[in-house]
C-alpha cells in the first residue's frame, strides 16, 4: 500500500494503479478515513477555486460602491478572471508533468494567498484586476487539483460517479455566492470578500500539504515552441474574451478598442493553430481538434452555456427591472442550489458511460421548459413566481456538465494521453467563452428588444388619450402635498409614466430572450440528437460485434 507521503523518485505504483492521464496521480487502497479526508479536501479546493469569482460576479455593484470604481472598471473584474483562467489548463496540465502534483498545487496556493493578501493593503482599481487575474489562474490549477483528490476518494467501481459528482461541484458556487450576505460589502467592509478568499486559499494550503496526493510519474513535455505557440494563442484568447465581457458593457461601437482587439485576436489566434498544426509534437492537436465529432462536441457545449446565461442575464435581470434587490432573491437562488445539488447527485447516480448523450439532452429540454415558463412575466412576477423554472435551469446546468466532460474525455483518451491536453483546453475554452458569449449576446439582445419596445410603447401614448391624461394625473397627485404648482406636478406624472414604459419595455424584452433561449434549446436537442443516438447505434453494433465474436471463440 502507498501513501501520500511516498517519495516521487521512489514510488512504484502497481500496474492497476496507474492513471490513464498523464500528469494525474496513481489511485492505490486507502482505508476508508483516508477517503473521507480526501473528499473533504477536494470539496473545500473545488470550492475555493469557484466561490470567489462567483461572489464578485454576484455582487458587482455592491463591490462597485465599495471599492469606488465607475461601471466600466468594475465589469473588468469578472472579465480578466476568465481571460486568465480560459487557457491556464492548457499549460497547467504539462507543468504538473513535468514537476509534479504537489509542487504544481502548492505553487498556485501560495501565489494566491501572496497577490489576494497584498490586496487587502493596496485599496485600487488595478490590484483588483491583478487579484482576479491571478485567481483564474489559481482557479484552473485548484479545479484540477480538487478533482484529482476526488478520485483517490472514491473505490474503484464507483470512481466514475465521484468524477461526475466532483465536475458538478463547481456549479453550486453561483447559486451559494448569491446567498452571501450583501451586508458585506458596505463601503466600511469591502475588505471583508478578501478575507473570505484569503482565509479559502489559507485552508486548502493547509490541507494539500497534510493530506498529499500520491505522486505522479514526471516526464518531460515542455518543448521550447510550447513557449511561442501559447502565448499567441492565450493573448489572442483573452483579446476575445475582454471584447465579450465588455462589449455590451461599453457598448460595441462605441468604444474605440474593441475593433482592434476582435482584429488582433483574428490574427492571433489562427498563427498560433497554424503552428500548432506543422509541429511533431503539438500542445493543441489541431487535426483532432479540427474531427467532425470534436467540433460538434465543442457546438453542443458552448450552445448549452449559451442557454444557461438564462439564469445570470435573464432571471436576475428581470427580478432588478421590477424592483427585486439581493435580500429577496435568496429564496429563489436557496431553490436553485438546492437544485443544482439534486442535479448533480442524479447525474452522478444515473450515468451510464455507453449512453453519455441521453443526460444532455433532457438538460437541454429541461432548460426550454424553464426558459418558456418565464416568457410569460409581468410587473406583477416575483421571486416566488420562478422557483420551479428556475430549479429546472439549476438542475439541468449540474445534470449536463459531468456527461460532457466524460464525453469528450473518452474520446481524446481513446487517441491516446497526448490528446489530453488538446481536450482540456478545448472543454476550458467551451465553458468560458460559452457563458462569455452567451451573456454578451443574450444582453445586447435584450437591450435590442427592448429599444424596440419602448418606442412600439412610447408610440402610442399621447396626451389626447383620455386614459393617458389619467394615468398621467394619477401619477401626479402622489405629489400633490409637496409640489403646489399644477406645471410641475403635471411634469412629474409624466415622468411616472414614462419610467412605467421603459419598465414594461424591459419586462418584453426579457420575455423575448427567454423564448429566444427555448428556441435555442429546442434546436439544439434537434441538431444533436441526429449525431448522440448515430452514435449509440455505432457503439451498440460494436458491442453485439464483440459479443458474437466472443460466443464464437467459445
Amino acid at each position: 500500500m502507498a501513501t501520500g507521503g511516498t517519495s516521487e523518485d521512489a514510488w512504484q505504483p502497481a500496474p492497476h494503479e496507474r492513471s490513464p492521464m498523464p500528469g494525474s496521480p496513481p489511485t492505490p487502497w486507502h482505508p476508508p478515513a483516508r477517503r473521507v479526508a480526501y473528499a473533504a479536501v477536494g470539496a473545500l479546493v473545488v470550492m475555493a477555486g469557484a466561490l470567489g469569482n462567483g461572489i464578485v460576479t454576484a455582487n458587482l455593484l455592491n463591490l462597485q460602491g465599495a471599492l469606488g470604481l465607475y461601471q466600466a472598471e468594475i465589469q473588468w473584474l469578472p472579465t480578466v478572471y476568465v481571460m486568465t483562467n480560459v487557457c491556464a489548463n492548457m499549460l497547467l496540465i504539462k507543468f504538473r508533468q513535468q514537476f509534479g502534483i504537489r509542487l504544481f498545487a502548492q505553487i498556485f496556493l501560495i501565489g494566491f494567498v501572496l497577490t489576494t493578501g497584498a490586496h487587502l493593503f493596496v485599496h485600487s482599481f488595478w490590484s483588483a484586476v491583478a487579484v482576479r487575474a491571478f485567481s483564474g489562474i489559481a482557479a484552473a490549477a485548484l479545479s484540477t487539483v480538487g478533482l484529482l483528490y476526488f478520485i483517490q476518494a472514491v473505490p474503484a467501481k464507483h470512481r466514475l460517479k465521484g468524477l461526475v459528482a466532483a465536475i458538478s461541484l463547481p456549479q453550486l458556487a453561483v447559486p451559494l455566492a448569491r446567498l452571501f450576505p450583501s451586508e458585506a460589502f458596505e463601503p466600511d467592509r469591502w475588505q471583508t470578500l478578501y478575507l473570505f478568499e484569503l482565509g479559502l486559499a489559507l485552508l486548502c494550503l493547509a490541507g494539500v500539504r497534510l493530506l498529499a496526493l500520491p505522486p505522479v510519474e514526471r516526464l518531460k513535455v515542455f518543448e521550447p515552441m510550447d513557449f511561442v505557440s501559447f502565448p499567441l494563442f492565450a493573448g489572442g484568447m483573452a483579446l476575445l474574451c475582454a471584447v465579450l465581457g465588455m462589449g455590451r458593457t461599453l457598448w460595441w461601437f462605441e468604444a474605440w478598442w474593441i475593433a482592434p482587439a476582435l482584429i488582433a485576436a483574428l490574427v492571433l489566434i489562427p498563427i498560433a493553430v497554424v503552428i500548432e498544426h506543422y509541429r511533431a509534437n503539438p500542445l493543441l492537436n489541431t487535426r483532432w481538434l479540427g474531427s467532425g465529432d470534436i467540433l460538434r462536441f465543442a457546438l453542443v457545449a458552448i450552445l448549452v452555456r449559451v442557454v444557461l446565461s438564462e439564469q445570470s442575464i435573464g432571471a436576475s435581470g428581470l427580478l432588478t427591472v421590477v424592483g427585486m434587490g439581493p435580500d429577496q432573491l435568496r429564496g429563489l437562488y436557496l431553490v436553485v442550489l438546492l437544485a443544482t445539488a439534486a442535479g448533480g447527485l442524479v447525474s452522478a447516480l444515473t450515468i451510464d458511460p455507453t449512453f453519455l448523450g441521453r443526460p444532455i439532452l433532457i438538460a437541454l429540454a429541461l432548460i426550454a421548459l424553464g426558459a418558456w415558463l418565464d416568457s410569460a412575466s409581468t410587473n406583477l412576477t416575483r421571486p416566488h413566481d420562478m422557483y420551479w423554472s428556475q430549479a429546472l435551469l439549476g438542475f439541468a446546468g449540474a445534470l449536463f456538465i459531468g456527461p460532457a466532460m466524460l464525453v469528450g474525455l473518452t474520446r481524446a483518451l481513446q487517441q491516446g494521453p497526448t490528446h489530453f491536453v488538446s481536450f482540456s483546453a478545448l472543454f476550458g475554452i467551451t465553458q468560458n467563452l460559452g457563458g462569455l458569449f452567451g451573456s454578451a449576446m443574450l444582453g445586447t439582445f435584450q437591450v435590442v428588444r427592448e429599444r424596440a419596445h419602448s418606442a412600439e410603447i412610447t408610440a402610442g401614448l399621447s396626451l389626447a388619450d383620455p386614459l393617458v391624461a389619467q394615468r398621467v394625473e394619477q401619477n401626479a397627485g402622489a405629489y400633490g402635498r409637496v409640489l403646489s404648482d399644477p406645471a410641475l406636478r403635471h411634469a412629474e406624472g409624466a415622468a411616472i409614466l414614462a419610467q412605467q414604459a421603459s419598465r414594461e419595455a424591459n419586462i418584453l424584452a426579457y420575455n423575448d430572450v427567454f423564448l429566444l433561449i427555448a428556441a435555442i434549446a429546442l434546436g439544439t436537442i434537434v441538431w444533436a440528437s441526429f449525431h448522440i443516438f448515430r452514435v449509440r447505434r455505432e457503439n451498440l453494433a460494436c458491442i453485439a460485434a464483440a459479443a458474437g465474436a466472443a460466443n464464437g471463440r467459445s
